[in-house]
C-alpha cells in the first residue's frame, strides 16, 4: 500500500512516518510534501497513492485548496486539531481523521477503514461537503457573562500574538478567540479570506493596496478605516497563491 504524507511540520511528518514504518510494514511511503504547491505538483506527476495522510493547515494555505486544483481519487486520512463538529463532518463523509497528537490505536482504526474499503467516496466530493458543513457564518465571542455574535461578513482579519488568537471587525473592535488560526482557517470561505502568513488571515474587502518588498515578499496596506493591529506582510511561500487569489 503506497502512502503520501502531506504535513508541513517536520517533527509531525517524521512521527507519522515512524508510526507507519514501525507498525504497518505493508505500507510504503512514496512521497512527503509540506505545502499546497508541492502537493499539487507531486500528485500531478506521480501515480495516485493508495492513501494520503494530510494535515489540514499547510505552509502556504489550507490543504482543502489541493482539491480545488485537481481531482484526487485516493482516500484521505486527515490529521487535524478541529473541534468535535468538524470531526463529525469528516466521519460522515467517509474521509477519516486523526486528532493530534496522533495515537497508535487511532491510527490503526483509520488504516483499517482504508484497507476495508470504507473510504470510498470521491475525495473532491467529500471535501466540498465538508467545507459546506464546517464553514462558519458567525463567531460567538464570550465576554464574561455575555456572548457577542460576530458575523463572518463583518470581520476584517484574524491574527495571532503571544499564543493568543484575535478577531478584528470592520468596525474596529478586537476580540480574543478560543480557536487557533489553524482551526479558524479551515472554517472560512477561501474566496473571501486568505492566510497571508502563519500569524494573519485577511479579508479581501479590507485590502487597499499591495506593495513589493525586498526578498519577493509583499506588504498589504489596509483601508484607512480599518485599524492595523498586526503585521500584514505576505510570507514568501504564499506570495504566488496570494496574487492568484487577489486576481481571480
Amino acid at each position: 500500500m503506497k502512502v503520501l504524507i502531506i504535513e508541513d511540520e517536520l517533527r509531525a511528518r517524521k512521527h507519522m512516518a515512524s508510526l507507519l514504518t514501525t507498525h504497518f510494514p505493508q505500507m510504503e511511503i512514496v512521497g512527503e510534501t509540506a505545502s499546497v504547491k508541492d502537493s499539487v505538483r507531486w500528485l500531478s506527476t506521480h501515480p495516485a497513492p493508495d492513501v494520503i495522510f494530510m494535515d489540514v493547515e499547510l505552509s502556504d494555505g489550507s490543504s482543502f485548496d489541493i482539491f480545488t486544483r485537481l481531482d484526487v481519487p485516493s482516500p484521505v486520512i486527515m490529521t487535524t486539531a478541529y473541534d468535535q463538529y468538524a470531526i463529525q463532518a469528516f466521519g460522515v463523509n467517509a474521509v477519516d481523521y486523526l486528532l493530534k497528537p496522533i495515537g497508535l490505536e487511532d491510527l490503526r482504526r483509520a488504516v483499517s477503514r482504508v484497507v476495508s474499503g470504507e473510504a470510498v467516496k470521491p475525495v473532491s466530493e467529500a471535501m466540498r461537503s465538508i467545507l459546506d458543513q464546517v464553514r462558519k457564518e458567525k463567531f460567538l465571542i464570550r465576554l464574561n457573562d455575555r456572548i457577542v455574535p460576530v458575523r463572518t461578513a463583518d470581520i476584517a482579519y484574524f491574527y495571532s500574538e503571544d499564543k493568543n488568537s484575535y478577531l478584528v471587525t470592520l468596525a474596529g473592535s478586537s476580540y480574543v478567540l478560543d480557536e487557533s488560526l489553524d482551526a479558524i482557517a479551515g472554517s472560512l470561505d477561501p474566496s473571501a479570506f486568505f492566510r497571508i502568513s502563519r500569524g494573519c488571515i485577511i479579508s479581501e474587502g479590507v485590502i487597499d493596496s499591495v506593495s513589493r518588498l525586498v526578498g519577493s515578499r509583499l506588504r498589504i496596506s489596509l483601508r484607512r478605516d480599518i485599524p492595523a493591529l498586526t503585521d500584514f506582510t505576505v510570507s514568501r511561500a504564499r506570495v504566488d497563491d496570494f496574487l492568484t487569489w487577489l486576481e481571480r
